[in-house]
């Protein structure tokens, strides 16, 4: 089987509480741990995006609307969505390791530095589509009765 999920792969969530937030593959691990015995990927992604901006809005509210809500997780491959995408974010693949789950201070630490490198590079203008919520239309946009 090929590896989709190579570091910097973007993918979306399909299960649990980050359903529909993309994220940005880590850490692959195509056997497994002892800990978690499936193929599965060590992903971060945005649980709040960053709010619109304008051009009248001062300098303190465009910081603030600009904040960026990350979260680091252990993700089964079958819960993976992948994308044609990729980030490239070299600095991304030192900062979280399988041992970071392990520890809560180790994980807040992973947290706030992988906050300041999407914040960065949210600020920088590049990968614009990362940083926007996916767009989902109505299902009564999809289907209308005469197609039945």
């Amino acid at each position: 089987m090929p590896k989709v999920y190579k570091p910097g792969k973007v993918a979306i969530v399909l299960q649990g509480r980050q359903a529909g937030k993309k994220v940005v593959v880590i850490k692959q691990l195509d056997e497994g741990t002892k800990e978690r015995p499936y193929p599965h990927a060590i992903v971060a992604g945005i649980e709040r995006y960053p709010r619109k901006v304008t051009r009248r809005m001062g300098a303190k509210k465009v910081q603030r609307r600009s904040r960026v809500k990350p979260f680091i997780k252990a993700v089964n491959y079958s819960h993976l969505f992948p994308t044609r995408y990729a980030l490239e974010l070299e600095s991304l693949k030192g900062s979280v390791a399988a041992e970071t789950f392990k520890e809560p201070s180790q994980r807040e630490d992973a947290r706030k530095n992988i906050k300041k490198l999407l914040e960065e590079r949210y600020q920088g203008g590049k990968n614009k589509w990362f940083f926007q919520p996916l767009r989902v239309s109505k299902p009564s946009q999809l289907f209308s009765l005469s197609d039945v």
